[in-house]
């Protein structure tokens, strides 16, 4: 009889962040996610930016189960520790299916691009202390969807909402 490993759900279970070195963590050379010399730079910048935010995710081993892009990026900018977060309930099987379900699903998602306007026209106009291109947006692509929001005046009704004059009946 086979018996399936389940996670442990809930509560129960508690998570600990801890630094180690980066040189005792290892990269999965099977992770099918391919991370761009372009990307590292950019997961880099925003580290610089926003700080470490989400910690990788490793396996008893130390074996990188998520974060691999992260952890590059860090030795590119050359720290010598990252916060991580130990895996131990998940089976080997079920480390790399999360490993590619944590890439994958991500990209099951899509953008409200009227609100992502919205929000990269406001942090445009902010005082930032930091490149808006830490968004992972370049300044083209943001110049382009901030142009794409229709002006609308306070007070002022968006001529797209007009509802249409009813014209002659046609017999």
């Amino acid at each position: 009889m086979q018996h399936s490993h389940k996670p442990e759900r809930g509560p129960k279970r508690t998570l600990t962040v801890i630094a180690r070195p980066i040189a005792t963590l290892k990269l999965d050379p099977r992770n099918a996610r391919v991370h761009s010399p372009r990307q590292i730079r950019q997961i880099a910048a925003s580290i610089e930016a926003f700080g470490f935010n989400v910690p990788v995710l490793i396996d008893a081993a130390g074996k990188v189960i998520a974060g691999h892009g992260r952890l590059l990026a860090c030795a590119q900018l050359g720290w010598q520790e990252v916060p991580t977060i130990r895996l131990e309930h998940l089976s080997a099987a079920q480390a790399r299916a999360y490993m590619i379900a944590d890439n994958r699903l991500s990209e099951n998602a899509s953008w409200d691009e009227q609100l992502l306007a919205e929000q990269l026209r406001d942090l445009s106009l902010a005082e930032l202390d930091f490149s808006i291109e830490v968004t992972g947006f370049e300044m083209a692509e943001i110049d382009l969807l901030i142009e794409g929001l229709a002006p609308t005046v306070d007070g002022e009704s968006d001529p797209a909402e007009a509802i249409p004059a009813a014209g002659p009946a046609v017999s």
